[in-house]
């Protein structure tokens, strides 16, 4: 993933969709913070951006799972 998700985007999506994105970005934000613990990484701006993108799928698969009858 090379951009910050929109969260239109984001709603888009079914819940199990969801629960798949959240693990890849928390295997992401890991290497991440790996490559930081070791020096390696090069991009420092997407670090911000994963924690963003993890708290955004968060926010709206908790949405979803309070509100099932506004889900598309």
């Amino acid at each position: 993933m090379a951009k910050m998700m929109k969260p239109t985007d984001v709603r888009l999506k079914t819940a199990d969709e969801l629960g798949a994105l959240l693990l890849d970005l928390r295997k992401e934000q890991f290497n991440l913070r790996f490559q930081r613990a070791t020096g390696q990484n090069e991009g420092v701006s997407r670090v911000r951006s994963v924690r963003r993108d993890i708290a955004r799928v968060k926010t709206i698969l908790a949405e979803k799972q309070r509100f099932p009858a506004a889900q598309s």
